[in-house]
């Protein structure tokens, strides 16, 4: 009788054994797949605060909150179960989707470069005004311009366990979900207050709370401009990498052997620090071909179309 017990003690802790490794080995994959978003991530974080500007500081939270569960729900409701049918059944189609992705993020960053270079950010501009009608529509809004960005962390994450089973993809992906969403509003939050939590110790009798409290009220325009900068580059990073990586996929190899060279003949020539100067110069090349393909879009897009047939004389 005691033997058996000891038996199917022994079996409980090793089935808990494998459940403890299931579970690392899914944090560690949804790690390896955040740290591939990261370009889309830092966009969302750098986005968003945009949607509060100009709102009421008791409505700021609120409508952050309403954002975080529009976003969560475009994550696992809609997006993962369309992007787990693909990779179950159209794995080859998740190239195509990717690079598709990818163009977007070119597009997206080229687009923000051209508004600095014409003094113009069509981030900028505050999308809030007063009254229910006008939150709704923001919010509205936000959560639409969130399923994109969305769409893209969890088509990159998915590539990243593309070979896993398709329960581990399942459980990797919601932990992914989760994560992102937290970290990205979380921080948001803590952005948009900020400036409150300024205002509040400039009013206190300490003089270093003062000074401490004026400097975060002058300090978040320079902090959002600064996550806007990272954003951008992250975002001509990631796509031209995604493109760069998909075309080779495709059979067209010659640019990324190219890319993949210039980091070979670095990493080699430097002793050292050879590793972390052949990943910037492969970042460095990934950015340039996101920002040549991103202005091809961008003159598509916007440009061309803009043209009107001169008046005949």
């Amino acid at each position: 009788m005691s033997g058996g017990l000891f038996a199917l003690l022994d079996d409980v802790a090793v089935l808990a054994r494998m459940a403890a490794a299931s579970i690392d080995d899914v944090g560690t994959a949804a790690g390896r797949a955040t740290i591939k978003a990261a370009g889309v991530v830092v966009d969302d974080t750098a986005v968003t605060p945009q949607y509060v500007h100009g709102v009421a500081a008791d409505r700021e939270l609120p409508i952050i909150k309403r954002i975080a569960i529009g976003s969560i729900r475009n994550k696992l409701v809609f997006i993962l179960p369309v992007a787990l049918v693909l990779s179950q059944f159209l794995p080859w189609l998740l190239t195509p989707i990717l690079m598709l992705g990818g163009t977007y993020l070119a597009f997206e960053g080229a687009e923000k470069v051209w508004g600095w270079v014409r003094g113009h950010d069509h981030h900028a501009a505050p999308v809030a005004e007063v009254g229910k009608d006008a939150e709704e529509t923001m919010v509205s809004g936000a959560i639409r311009t969130d399923l994109i960005l969305s769409a893209e962390i969890m088509v990159i994450s998915l590539n990243e366990v593309a070979d896993e089973s398709f329960w581990a993809r399942l459980a990797i992906l919601v932990v992914v979900a989760a994560a992102i969403t937290v970290v990205v509003y979380g921080v948001v939050a803590l952005i948009v207050k900020m400036d409150d939590v300024g205002l509040h110790l400039a009013q206190r009798r300490s003089a270093v709370a003062q000074s401490v409290g004026r400097g975060l009220v002058r300090g978040m325009p320079k902090l959002l401009a600064v996550i806007s900068v990272v954003g951008t580059i992250a975002m001509l990073w990631v796509g031209g990498h995604i493109l760069l990586v998909g075309l080779d996929e495709l059979g067209w190899h010659p640019p990324y052997d190219l890319v993949h060279h210039l980091e070979e003949a670095v990493h080699d020539a430097v002793s050292g620090f050879g590793g972390v100067l052949g990943w910037l110069v492969n970042t460095a090349c990934s950015a340039v071909f996101g920002i040549v393909v991103g202005a091809v879009v961008v003159v598509v897009v916007h440009l061309l179309p803009s043209r009107k047939p001169k008046a005949a004389h």
